[in-house]
Order: structure tokens, then C-alpha cells, then sequence
């Protein structure tokens, strides 16, 4: 029978006054299926596999994210992912289980291990994940080279889809999308802002060498130059790096106005607390990438005073198509399920993210019989084909790469170290091309 409820979240999902419409005449005629119980609606081809659930059983889907170190976004996205499968409910009556949080400690290894797990677990739909660029990279042809499909809240680097003229990049792999934005966008942002609004010349980055760090550092400093501005000098140190005095003072010798910092926590740590000892360094602005939008970094009192590029949170009255959530709810349902605020940056991206994944998973999914069978090739086909999907986010389009961002970027200034989330709302310049 179809019932009120199927019919809200159908209008909610589609938007459309047409799938109302249908199911209401199938209710008319006696139809007790909901128009849900044969694959002539479904998308796919077969070509990458048919998943079956059986009666009884649960549909598939797993996270990888970084649930200890460096990023502090994966927790945070962790808890939203869970949130988000249980506000979407059931796909055609069966329910959904994402299983125990793998974690991609961030790293290539990390994402390699995730990678072959969920590889060899045939009964895995797909993926949200991962955390952080450097683990997707391996994580990604493993996945994808599965069938299944990946959607990541927070990996930002160039390298995983392409250099937004069209060509693909080194380490793209079919099957892999993301809802957070290209470093590209980032890289712009922070140039346009010490270039233009704060009127600087020469500047000085430092990175850790990896997908991440590196692919953002290289994408400022294109556009910082572009501009016309000068970079002074760039360090490279691990992202295990405690002793930085060496590095800064080499970097100090070029005399720059600010120091850009796209690290990881241990290495921004030790940055922040040893500038004082580096002389030609005293009072130079200090700009960190979204990886350090995190509490654990942000309640470090030396952080105070310093800006931050990352994401734009301002969502306004977004609401989530496939739930109905609007930011505000998701914020407040997240600080009661909790008890506090998400710690980090990419929780609205990594809810949207989830609802991608399950909304994909239906269309491309049908009733045979009591069983349920999943189209892999009809999820991917579901996310390359999106345009203007209402999410927490935004409007999200996918590109042919699988950037599905929605390319509003901020700079924020840090104010007050026990008080990070006021941070992240505290934009004092944002961009959006």
C-alpha cells in the first residue's frame, strides 16, 4: 500500500509533483507495490555487477574515515554519517547498515588497507569516505575497481579529480565523487584574500608533502603568482615534524608578509608555538588550509589571531532533499544525540554526502520477489548524471570528474580559542566564482 509517508519523501527527494502523481494513481487502480516492485524504473546495465539482498537482510554500505589524528574531521563526519542513514530510513523496505567505522588513518597505507577490505566484501553497495586525500588515493582505484562507488565529505585535493579545464587527473578513478570542493577553489581564496583584500606581496608556504598539503600549497601559490604577488620560499617537512625553528628561519630570510600553513595538526602545533623564536617572523599573518578548522587545533591558545581558509558553513535554510533536514536541525539534532557542536568542519558535506549515497543506491535498486537487487553500474550512473540536488550544502551538481561541490569558500579569523565553532562562523571573506 502506499502510504503518506512514502509519498512525503518521495516529493522531497524528486521534488517533482509527477512521482506524487503516479503513485497516487497506482494506489487508485489497487496497486499494492508503490511502484517499487520490478526493476523497469531502475537504473543500471548490469555491466559492473547486480547486488542481491536478501529477504531479511540489510542493504551494505560502509565509512572510511580518520577516526583518530591529525584531520579531526572524521570523527565529526562519522557521527553525522550515522545521523544521516537513520534519517533517510529504509530503501524499498529494506534497511540499511553501515557496519563497524573503518579507519583510513589518513595516509596512503591506511587507505590502501581500507581500500582491499571493503574490496573484498562483495555485499558492500558503497562508501563514504575517505577522510583525507592522501588515503583516498590508494583507497579509490581499489573501490572503484570493485564497482562500488565512494563519496568523500572532505578530500580536497586536485590530484583525485581534475584541473577543472577538463582534463583528468593523475588520480582519478571512476567511481569516486566527493561533495567537498576542489583545492583549486581553495587555493584561489586564500590568494585573492592575502593579495587583494589584505594587500600583501610576498609570502612563504609550508607543507607536508603529501596529496593534500602539497596539492593545496601548489595551488596557491599558482594563484598567488597569477596575481602577481611573489612567494618567497615553500618548506617541506614531514607531517610528524616537531622541531620547525630550521624551516622558519629559512623561510624568514625571504622576508615574507605571511606564512600560508595547509599542515597537519602536529607540524601546525609546533609552527604556532615556535614563531616567537624566529626573528623576522614576529607579528607575520598566519593563514592555515580547512585541515586545522578542527577544536583540537583551534583551542590551542596560540592559535588565536590567525585565519583560516575552509568551506563556507553559512547554509542558511538549506534543507536536504531526501530528509527534509534543514542546517539548523541537523546542528541541533547532532549537539543532542552528542552533547556538543561538530567539532569540525565538513559536517553538513559529510550528511549530504551519506544521502547521496542512499538516494543513488534507490534509484538503481528494485524488489525481485522478497529480494532487493542493486545495479552497480545504475548508482554510478545515478551520481553522474545529478544536477541542482538540494542539499545541507547546497545546490549540488556532480561533474564528469566527480566534483560535487558546491565552490562557496570562506576565510575566517580565530578570535577566541574556547570557542571554536564561533570560529568557523566567523567569516571575514568569502568566494565563490
Amino acid at each position: 500500500m502506499v502510504t503518506v509517508g512514502w509519498l512525503v519523501r518521495r516529493s522531497r527527494r524528486a521534488g517533482a509533483v509527477a512521482a506524487v502523481v503516479l503513485a497516487l494513481v497506482a494506489a487508485a487502480c489497487g496497486d499494492d507495490s508503490g511502484g517499487e516492485e520490478t526493476g523497469g524504473g531502475s537504473l543500471g546495465d548490469g555491466s559492473l555487477g547486480v547486488v542481491e539482498v536478501a529477504p531479511g537482510q540489510a542493504i551494505q554500505i560502509r565509512s572510511v574515515l580518520e577516526l583518530e589524528g591529525e584531520s579531526g574531521s572524521g570523527p565529526t563526519s562519522e557521527k553525522v554519517v550515522r545521523l544521516a542513514v537513520a534519517d533517510y530510513g529504509p530503501i524499498h523496505g529494506f534497511d540499511v547498515e553501515l557496519g563497524a567505522p573503518i579507519d583510513d588513518g589518513c595516509s596512503p597505507e591506511g587507505g590502501e588497507a581500507a581500500g582491499r577490505a571493503i574490496a573484498a566484501d562483495s555485499a558492500v553497495v558503497g562508501v563514504v569516505g575517505t577522510t583525507c586525500s592522501a588515503a583516498a588515493v590508494t583507497a579509490a582505484p581499489l573501490i572503484g575497481g570493485a564497482g562500488m562507488v565512494m563519496i568523500s565529505p572532505s578530500n580536497t585535493s586536485p590530484r583525485l579529480t581534475s584541473d577543472l579545464a577538463g582534463n583528468a587527473a593523475a588520480d582519478h578513478h571512476a567511481g569516486y565523487y566527493r561533495t567537498s570542493d576542489n583545492d583549486l577553489y581553495q587555493g584561489r581564496a586564500v590568494a585573492r584574500f592575502l593579495r587583494d583584500e589584505k594587500g600583501l606581496g610576498a609570502v612563504a608556504a609550508i607543507h607536508n608533502g603529501d596529496a593534500y598539503t602539497q596539492s593545496l600549497a601548489e595551488a596557491f601559490v599558482d594563484a598567488f603568482e597569477e596575481l602577481g604577488g611573489s612567494i618567497t620560499g615553500v618548506g617541506v617537512v614531514p607531517r610528524d615534524e616537531t622541531h620547525l625553528v630550521p624551516t622558519l628561519t629559512d623561510l624568514a630570510a625571504g622576508a615574507p608578509e605571511a606564512l600560508f600553513l595547509p599542515v597537519f595538526r602536529t607540524v601546525g602545533a609546533a609552527i604556532v608555538q615556535q614563531l616567537p623564536e624566529v626573528a623576522g617572523l614576529e607579528g607575520v599573518l598566519r593563514i592555515a588550509g580547512d585541515s586545522s578548522l578542527s577544536d583540537a587545533f583551534l583551542r590551542m591558545p596560540e592559535a588565536e589571531g590567525m585565519f583560516f581558509s575552509g568551506p563556507d558553513l553559512d547554509f542558511g535554510r538549506n534543507e536536504n532533499q531526501s530528509t527534509g533536514l534543514h542546517a539548523a536541525d541537523l546542528l541541533a539534532a547532532y549537539e543532542e544525540a552528542y552533547g556538543t557542536p561538530p567539532e569540525a568542519a565538513f559536517w553538513g558535506h559529510a550528511y549530504d554526502a551519506t544521502t547521496l549515497l542512499l538516494e543513488a543506491i534507490e534509484a538503481a535498486s528494485f524488489r525481485d520477489d522478497d529480494a532487493l537487487r542493486i545495479d552497480r553500474a545504475g548508482v554510478r550512473e545515478y551520481l553522474d548524471g545529478l544536477s541542482g540536488y538540494g542539499g545541507i550544502i547546497g545546490s549540488i551538481s556532480c561533474d564528469e570528474f566527480g566534483d560535487c561541490g558546491v565552490r562557496r569558500l570562506v576565510v575566517v579569523l580565530h578570535l577566541d580559542a574556547t570557542d571554536p565553532a564561533a570560529t568557523r562562523a566567523n567569516a571575514v571573506y568569502k568566494y565563490a566564482p
